[in-house]
């Protein structure tokens, strides 16, 4: 053995990213073991990629299980890593990351444009033994057919070469978009010393700015005497926004969040048309005139045209009540004898909305914050959970590794008290180190393949990941309801991962899964929000236990559609913006992004954005994540959770056997078969027929007639 050989086998020899079989051991991974590990996997992965072309039968086994097997591996030690970039970035962690990306994006189209592979499943698909497959089994092939002919499988020569040079420089450039935006947020701050500046700020707001300047060198900083450290973080940037009586001061803040990583070193506008441009030519190099085109071909949506029906229809259910929106805002800052009733600007909207709202409903988002301490929260979801669909929710800190000492960890049993899956929470905001949103990840997926000894299945694991106020002053974190709502959404995702009863792994939980259709589950929990027996189970205040008032949550409750139109055409201007940049022929026409910004905004916004709004430059679902031309997908599902919820409100939201009974039915369709059926055949299979647009239209307050 040469002395190379013997340090390469010392990087790897108890690797924590090669521990593959169980749970991620959090507590033992550190940056400089990502390269080694990943070279290490890869070699071996090769090499058995290279097995199975040389053997590439028509069969399942022969070709799907040892592409699962290859899969799931790589998915393990990379996941890891790119769940940890997500939540504990660092320069260290990056700079490693960045040594292998382009590496294991080599192996991806090595496999993906493998001619044995793709030659084995078309001869499998086209075999009498098709019809002996399970209907995941097909459904999975065929999506991997169209996988790699997205892939370039079928590209020869240069094409082929250029394609693949596409693919790196798309890798790239999305993760360096997204750490601009992480960079861009962590370098602005705004620290207050004068009382006069917080005016009208909520006191939770100057703890967490208090604590800030605290963490930031400032030892004396009190939420009474200051100084207030303010970041672009949202559970700083939005309260300030909405109580800030300084108007100066929000619309400093408010363009520092518009022209996010769009200036200086970190403008990520260069990096933006680039990567539109290199789209629009994968597309072509594919066949398809545009990279919408391409990107609708694999989603639920049967074309372009559908989209933009939908969108345009809900534009027209909700661009007149937008406009209504801003003139009550307009004539109620008028009355209060606002100096800025002439003109209202951006940075004024959030503040008087919020003033309209409190004088409207008589109450204030503020006012809501002690009865959501997050413990209660989760007490409440969880109970939620074991009524509609049987599950029962237990606490396992300490019985898996984690990554902060804020994540923890649960169990999910069924109904006999055996365990059906797991997660990990990740709950608060760390600036600096853990991107803004929120989102659910596969930690482990649902595999019969992949089962224990002596077990029939490997059970799901899913990493649940908010950005929610922390804890203050010894105090739980008390929730605003806009993350009563998230955590909600996020908890609707991790059940479709972990009430699957799909055993094939390349279609459990969340995968294979169009990607329109998997918001239905999530947006489908929001709903829950709104009812008053689960607001009651979530609610508790936080120094007397009590439960939200019934004339506070009556309040809640006829507050649900406040601003619905300005709400609706915000996530209708971000789709249509979306799907225009993927759409059009922009270069050959001279237009940039912004320029087509700007001409979407005409139609989808009642107050234009700025001449310097740069918020596309921070616009990581599409550039830096997965919904690039899929952004729509929000709405698109949106219309399947209405109906979906619909029927429980058909079946009697007070009839506690209705609700047990539909519970079961959403669980054991929407919930269980993951992506083993279209969507549309799971829908129809719970709903009994197809999805029909009205109960969105009714519960957003926009229905007509």
């Amino acid at each position: 053995m040469s002395r190379q050989d013997s340090v390469d086998a010392e990087a790897v020899a108890d690797n924590p990213l090669l521990a593959y079989g169980g749970l991620p051991p959090f507590d033992r991974i550190e940056p400089e073991q990502l390269v080694p590990a990943v070279r290490h996997l890869l070699a071996q992965l090769t090499a058995e990629l290279e097995r199975v072309e040389a053997d590439a039968r028509p069969s399942w086994s022969a070709v799907m299980e040892p592409l699962a097997r290859m899969g799931d591996r790589l998915g393990f030690t990379w996941g890891v890593v790119g769940h940890l970039m997500g939540v504990m970035n660092s320069d260290a962690l990056r700079e490693a990351f960045e040594r292998v990306q382009s590496e294991v994006v080599s192996f991806g189209l090595r496999q993906g444009q493998s001619r044995p592979i793709y030659a084995a499943l078309r001869a499998l698909r086209d075999s009498a033994d098709w019809s002996s497959l399970e209907d995941a089994q097909q459904r999975i092939i065929v999506s991997m057919l169209r996988e790699a002919r997205h892939a370039g499988v079928a590209l020869e020569g240069e094409a082929r070469e250029r394609f693949n040079a596409i693919q790196q420089e798309l890798a790239q450039l999305g993760t360096e978009f997204g750490n601009h935006v992480l960079d861009a947020a962590k370098a602005w701050s705004l620290t207050l010393r004068d009382p006069a500046e917080m005016e009208g700020t909520p006191e939770s707001l100057r703890q967490l700015a208090a604590q800030a300047a605290r963490e930031a060198g400032e030892e004396e900083a009190s939420s009474e005497a200051g100084p207030w450290r303010l970041t672009l973080d949202y559970p700083s940037f939005i309260p300030f926004m909405e109580h800030a009586r300084h108007r100066d001061l929000r619309e400093r803040i408010y363009r520092a969040w518009i022209t996010r990583a769009g200036e200086g070193e970190l403008d990520n506008a260069p990096l933006i048309e680039r990567i539109l441009a290199l789209r629009h030519e994968e597309a072509e190099l594919l066949g398809y005139s545009t990279f919408a085109q391409l990107s609708l071909e694999a989603k639920m949506a049967p074309d372009v045209e559908s989209v933009e029906s939908l969108l345009e229809n809900l534009r027209i259910s909700s661009y007149d009540a937008a406009v209504r929106d801003l003139e009550d805002l307009q004539n109620f800052a008028r009355e209060s004898g606002a100096a800025e009733a002439g003109e209202l600007r951006h940075w004024d909207v959030p503040f008087w909305a919020e003033r309209l709202r409190e004088a409207r409903f008589d109450y204030s988002e503020e006012e809501l914050r002690p009865f959501f301490p997050l413990p209660r929260v989760l007490d409440g979801l969880f109970s939620l959970a074991q009524r509609l669909f049987g599950v029962h929710i237990v606490a396992a800190d300490g019985e898996a590794a984690v990554w902060h000492p804020d994540v923890r960890f649960f169990r999910v049993l069924d109904e006999s008290d055996q365990p059906i899956a797991a997660f990990f929470l990740d709950s608060y905001s760390r600036p600096g180190e853990k991107r803004g949103g929120a989102w659910m990840d596969e930690c482990v997926s649902r595999s019969r393949l992949f089962s224990s000894p002596g077990a029939d299945v490997r059970l799901p694991v899913a990493y649940l990941v908010c950005n929610q106020t922390p804890p203050l002053d010894g105090r739980p974190s008390l929730m605003s309801w806009s993350e009563v709502n998230t955590l909600f959404h996020e908890f609707g995702h991790g059940l479709q991962h972990m009430l699957t009863r799909v055993d094939e792994v390349m279609a459990s939980g969340i995968r294979n899964i169009e990607w329109d259709a998997v918001e239905l589950p999530s947006q489908f929990m929001e709903n829950w929000c709104y009812q008053r027996d689960t607001v009651s189970a979530i609610s508790g205040h936080v120094d007397t236990g009590e439960p939200l008032p019934d004339a506070l949550f009556e309040k809640l409750e006829a507050a649900r559609t406040y601003r619905a139109g300005s709400d609706m055409l915000r996530q209708i201007y971000f789709a249509r913006t979306d799907l225009a940049l993927h759409q059009a022929r922009r270069h050959s026409a001279g237009q940039s992004a912004f320029d087509i910004q700007r001409h979407i905004a005409e139609t989808t916004t009642v107050m234009p954005p700025l001449p310097g709004d740069r918020f596309l430059c921070s616009f990581g679902h599409i550039f830096g994540g997965g919904y690039a031309a899929g952004y729509y997908s929000y709405k698109w599902a949106e219309v399947l959770s209405a109906d979906a919820f619909a029927a429980f409100e058909e079946a009697g939201l007070e009839d506690e056997q209705a609700l047990h009974d539909t519970g079961r039915r959403f669980r054991d369709t929407v919930l269980a078969l993951g992506g083993s059926r279209s969507p549309m055949d799971v829908f129809r299979a719970f709903r009994g027929r197809e999805p029909r647009p009205e109960a969105l239209l009714r519960h957003s307050g926009l229905a007509t007639g």
